[in-house]
């Protein structure tokens, strides 16, 4: 009797494991597409050509965080210019 009752015990747990497992997959799976979203937006929003896009993540993945100049307006620039040569 003990026997059985922790097997329905084990079977109920393996049921609720599985449960959420599939559940933890799916809140992945919404997780994913929503920064995916989230990262399509942002790059829309920076009103850049396709080929401006991938020049920036080229140059970001060699140079690093130095690449961020490239997305800045030239009044932008001149003033980080500027502000180096005071330095």
């Amino acid at each position: 009797m003990k026997v059985e009752r922790i097997q329905t015990e084990i079977t109920k747990t393996k049921e609720k494991i599985a449960t959420l497992q599939s559940r933890l997959r799916e809140l992945e799976r919404q997780k994913t597409e929503t920064e995916n979203t989230e990262i399509i937006a942002v790059i829309r929003s920076a009103d850049i050509s396709r080929q401006e896009l991938m020049a920036f993540i080229e140059a970001f993945k060699t140079q690093g965080a130095a690449a961020e100049t490239m997305l800045e307006k030239p009044s932008e620039q001149e003033d980080y210019d500027a502000d180096d040569e005071e330095v």
